[in-house]
């Protein structure tokens, strides 16, 4: 009887919509929707700085064909989602560095962003505090990015959407084990 009681409460549980990872005591959710187009969780992760490894923000890749391949995911005209849930506060300077560090990293020749275009993307990054939230929305070669829920502006420039995504699963994410993570590759 207690096996068969274990048991219930494990279906039970496994089956709570809207919950399907917990990564540092952050819940996120097993499908979101972007428009009508409903996205399931391809991976989840925690990107950490320093040797101390702090802990600076839960991710969440959503997907509409969820996929362990950087490139298919890369490639895909389908609709892509980035969550953040941010653990600490990171000031306006440190994230535009962190960007600038990743747009250098991500657009080596013949890739070419618009100076201006970064610098216009780069002046809308805000301060975030611990508990807030940001998303980036991939659809049809465009990005648009939310901060709270508050849209914060669009980039539709289908090479600088394209660089912004490979900050974090193109060949020089932010780091690979967050690379890993949100490609459903290795658990966070």
């Amino acid at each position: 009887m207690r096996s068969f009681a274990a048991i219930a409460l494990f279906v039970l549980l496994s089956s709570v919509p809207g919950r399907a990872a917990v990564v540092d005591g952050v819940a996120l959710p097993d499908q979101v929707k972007v428009g009508d187009t409903p996205l399931r969780l391809n991976g989840a992760g925690l990107r950490t700085y320093s040797m101390l490894r702090l802990h600076i923000y839960v991710a969440g890749l959503y997907l509409e064909h969820p996929s362990d391949d950087p490139d298919e995911v890369m490639r895909s005209p389908g609709k892509k989602r980035l969550d953040f849930r941010f653990l600490r506060d990171v000031d306006a300077e440190k994230g535009r560095d962190a960007w600038r560090e990743g747009f250098a990293a991500n657009c080596k020749p013949p890739c070419h962003l618009k100076p201006e275009d970064v610098e216009r993307f780069l002046a809308e990054v805000k301060p975030v505090q611990r508990g807030e939230s940001a998303s980036l929305t991939f659809d049809g070669g465009r990005v648009s990015i939310d901060l709270n829920g508050k849209p914060l502006g669009t980039v539709t420039d289908p090479q600088f959407a394209s660089v912004i995504l490979a900050t974090f699963i193109g060949d020089a994410p932010v780091t690979e084990q967050l690379k890993q993570q949100l490609l459903g590759k290795a658990s966070p």
